[in-house]
This record gives C-alpha cells, sequence and structure tokens, in this order.
C-alpha cells in the first residue's frame, strides 16, 4: 500500500515519493507570537501533527520544522500598545504557544527556528536575488521583482497579468510593479533592526520560511504545510523567491488545511469571532477537541462551536468505552451468569482487530483521511462492546488476552491520531454534596463520603430492582441524574459517571 497525497501545486492525488528512501523533509510554518493562538489556528498545528505521527507509525524518519515568527509588523504593534519591548512580547507569546501545543498534545519540532536568530541567512539569500536580478534596493529597502520569476501563480492558480495592488498587496510608489514584495523593511524609529548591506532594517515575512526551510532541509524538501489562507500570497511568494535564488523547485508536495469557520466565516483576529485555544481547553479535554477536529478531513472547512465539542465529547466517551469497559471487568466480577465464548466469537475479537487496522491504514493511506480512520475505530469498539456485553472475561485467560489485542489494536492506532485514552480519560470529578442527602433518603446511608454515598444508591437500586420494585429504583436513577451522574448498566453492575454541567 502506497500513500497518496492531494498536492495543492498539482491539484491532483499523487503517489507520495519521498527525496530519500525512508526519511520525510517537512516544513509547517508556524505562529507569528504576538497573541495566544486561537482554536483556527489550532486546527492547523494538529492536521500535521497527525500528518507526521502518521508518516512516523508507517515507518519514516521525520524531520519536522516549524519557524517562529519573533519579529513582525504585530509584534511591533503590539509591543507600542503595551509599552513593551517587541522582544518582550514575542517572548511571552513563544512560551504560551508552546505550552498551548503542549496541552493539546501536539508533538514539538525537530527543530524550531526563530526568525531573529536567521538574520545573516536571510541576508544572504537577499544577496543572491540580487545577483541575479530578481531584487532591487530603494531607499533601504529590498523588493523582490515579481515579474522577473516567470512561475509566478503557479501554486496559486492567479496569472499575474490579472492582478492588482489591493488589500493584500502594499502600494508603494517606489516599486517598479505593485506586485513586487518586500524582502527588507529598512529601519524606522522604536523598531528592531540589523545591520545590513542596505542599511539598518529587518526582513521581510515571507523571507523568513524560504530561509530556514533551506537551511534546515536542503533544496526541493518533500512537504510543505499550512492553511490553505497562506497560498496566496505567502506560499506563492516563497516559491518565486526560493526558486529565483537556487534555480531549483523549492517543495516536491504542498499540503493545505481547510480554515475553521464560525458562522460559515473563517474564524480569525481580525474578525472578533475566534475562541483561544487555552480557554477552549479549560473546558474541554485535549482528546475531545482533537476528535472534533479529526472528525472532518482536514483540506475541508470545520464549522466550529460548543455544541459541535459536546457531541465530540460525546464520540470520545464511545470511543473509549471498551478500554473502562475492560478495565472495569477485570476489577469486578460480573453480576450474572454469561454465556460463554466460542472460539468463532473469540476469533471475531481478532479478525476485528485486524480489520480496524487494515481499514485506518487504507483510510490514511488515501491523502490523511482521519474521518475514514476514525470510523474503523468505531467499529472495532462496537464489536468489542458487544463481546464484553454478551460474554465478559471469561473464566479463562484466553478471554483477556483476546480482549487485551482488540483493545490495544484500538488505543495503538488512537495514539497515532494524538489521543491517547490513559492521558485525556476525564479526571475524577468531586461528587455533589448533594448525593449523600439523596442516600440517607433512599438508601439509609448515613455516612459523610459522597463516593460512599453514590455507591449506596447503585446498591439499593440494585436491590430494588431483583425485587421488581421499579418505583424504587427508577427513583435512585432519577434522583442520580437529576444531580449529574449518567448510569451504566454492565455484566458486572451498575456504575456511575458524574458529569457536571458546563
Amino acid at each position: 500500500m502506497t500513500i497518496r497525497v492531494h498536492n495543492t501545486l498539482t491539484r491532483t492525488k499523487e503517489e507520495f515519493v519521498t527525496r530519500e528512501p525512508g526519511v520525510v523533509a517537512m516544513y509547517v510554518c508556524g505562529p507569528t507570537v504576538y497573541n495566544h493562538i486561537h482554536i483556527g489556528n489550532a486546527r492547523t498545528f494538529l492536521t500535521f501533527d497527525v500528518i507526521r505521527r502518521y508518516l512516523t507509525f508507517r515507518g519514516y524518519d521525520v524531520r519536522f520544522v516549524q519557524n517562529i515568527t519573533d519579529v513582525d509588523d504585530k509584534i511591533i504593534a503590539r509591543a507600542a500598545e503595551e509599552d513593551r519591548a517587541p522582544a518582550e512580547v514575542a517572548a511571552e507569546y513563544t512560551l504560551a504557544f508552546r505550552q498551548a501545543m503542549s496541552a493539546l498534545h501536539v508533538e514539538r519540532p525537530t527543530v524550531a527556528p526563530k526568525a531573529t536568530e536567521t538574520i545573516p541567512e536571510m541576508i544572504a539569500m537577499i544577496e543572491r536575488l540580487i545577483e541575479r536580478e530578481h531584487a532591487y534596493v530603494v531607499d533601504g529597502d529590498v523588493y523582490f521583482s515579481v515579474r522577473s520569476f516567470p512561475g509566478y501563480g503557479k501554486l496559486s492558480g492567479r496569472n499575474v497579468d490579472d492582478l492588482e495592488s489591493g488589500a493584500r498587496v502594499d502600494v508603494d510608489d517606489r516599486k517598479r510593479d505593485p506586485l513586487d514584495f518586500a524582502l527588507w523593511k529598512a529601519a524606522k524609529p522604536g523598531e528592531p533592526h540589523w545591520p545590513s548591506p542596505w542599511g539598518e532594517g529587518r526582513p521581510g515575512w515571507h523571507l523568513e520560511c524560504s530561509v530556514m526551510s533551506e537551511a534546515e532541509l536542503g533544496v526541493t524538501f518533500d512537504i510543505h504545510g499550512g492553511a490553505s489562507d497562506l497560498i496566496f500570497p505567502h506560499h506563492e511568494n516563497e516559491i518565486a523567491q526560493s526558486e529565483a535564488a537556487t534555480g531549483q523547485p523549492f517543495v516536491r508536495y504542498w499540503l493545505h488545511g481547510g480554515l475553521l469557520q464560525v458562522n460559515a466565516e473563517k474564524m480569525s483576529k481580525s474578525l472578533g469571532n475566534f475562541m483561544l485555544l487555552k480557554d477552549v481547553l479549560e473546558h474541554y479535554p485535549a482528546a475531545v477537541v482533537r476528535l472534533l477536529m479529526l472528525q472532518t478531513h482536514y483540506r475541508s472547512p470545520l464549522d466550529f462551536s460548543t455544541d459541535r465539542l459536546d457531541e465530540a465529547s460525546r464520540a470520545y466517551d464511545r470511543l473509549v468505552t471498551p478500554v473502562r469497559n475492560l478495565a472495569w471487568a477485570k476489577r469486578n466480577p460480573p453480576a450474572r451468569d454469561l454465556e460463554p465464548a466460542s472460539d468463532r466469537a473469540l476469533e471475531t475479537l481478532d479478525i476485528a482487530g485486524d480489520a480496524a487496522r487494515e481499514a485506518f491504514v487504507e483510510a490514511m493511506d488515501d491523502d490523511f483521511n482521519t474521518a475514514g480512520a476514525l470510523a474503523a475505530l468505531f467499529d472495532l469498539v462496537r464489536v468489542v462492546n458487544a463481546f464484553l456485553e454478551r460474554h465478559g472475561i471469561g473464566q479463562s485467560a484466553r478471554y483477556v488476552a483476546r480482549l487485551d489485542a482488540a483493545v490495544a489494536t484500538l488505543t495503538g492506532l488512537l495514539d497515532v491520531l494524538g489521543v491517547s485514552v490513559e492521558a485525556d480519560a476525564p479526571l475524577q470529578e468531586e461528587y455533589p454534596s448533594a448525593v449523600i442527602d439523596l442516600a440517607r433518603q433512599l438508601a439509609g446511608y448515613e455516612g459523610t463520603d459522597t463516593r460512599a454515598a453514590a455507591e449506596a444508591l447503585l446498591a439499593a437500586r440494585a436491590a430494588a430492582r431483583t425485587e421488581r420494585n421499579w418505583a424504587a429504583a427508577d427513583a435512585v436513577r432519577d434522583g442520580l441524574t437529576g444531580l449529574g451522574f449518567v448510569i451504566e448498566d454492565t455484566p458486572s453492575g451498575a456504575r456511575v459517571t458524574f458529569r457536571p454541567a458546563g
């Protein structure tokens, strides 16, 4: 089986063949560190974290490079608003970004170069471009001459003659052409600056990715990724300046993630319709946030809302039910006699595990189709849950071994998606004190421990059901449900999970 990826450059799905067998050289545009990242930013970083994880799972050695833009107009503006040094702002939000990525279980890049640490290399590339007559100097600024590069527009599909200066193109009468973009900006009072052959100044935003990717990955590396709103002009400009400087193709495969939307609009700080990742993670575990994003193909737009997060939370609970059910069954002997499993029933577990792995790989090989991969895991969940409901863990070690193998397949494939069942299982919440009053009323409980009170209520419900006293059993159920508990009946008896509102 081979991996196929949708290449933005060719607009087709292609077989993935790396520059060096068994090794993937991958670059993804990183954050501009002037604020906390919002959930839309997080989708891009999560997308390429999953792609990186899957390539590693498929046996590749992945060198993953992601830059930090720590000098930029937005950083300078934020620093001016807060009467702080730009470097201080950048340092604060670089740390915040790394903490947010860790909280979302996004793996650290192999290398994370900063713009301010790569100034000499940027100057060297500008010098190459000037020497090759692809760039020119005006009053200490240096511009890339777009029309000097015949391939401009090949990534975005735009025709240079149809492009006009506008909101996303700096208008400057000193430029030879309105489409030309800045490689170096002459210093302004109060802004960070570095010495260069053209005077004090700082690099343009587009330049750093070209320079850092070449420095860390060489020329014509395998994958360049980012959100789809970077295709033009950022990635188009990267191609122009890199290929003009080296005379070689810049990237083999361009991968772009779809945008996250609210009410059919792109989520962005400028529109004010965003939620910060750190705020979302205060209310939902990382696994749930990841699952919401993985249920939609990475190239498609994703509608975001708290309702969809709640749906993802319920889906996550279903997805990890076999893990918890098996652990529960091992600790609690069946409360009723269960049907012994035949050899055929046990073999079904093995078949389901193998089928899930095969379907998972088939989906992910098809341009990292995480929605299809999750569907394969839900199929495995249904088989394992049905087995446990009908047969439990049995009296033989072979039951446990086969169940453990099926669950290990599930958790192992979830881990490829960055969803760790153990790490992401909801923390045990403190039960409300009202459960003690309910247990005193309905179960004769006289203690002061909330968990013991809940167990007493379950025992009272079980006794009432045995006596066919349905009114008493329903009273316990309704009382617990009203306090925010969810009752789950299993072959080993009933158990409760507390889910506080909000």
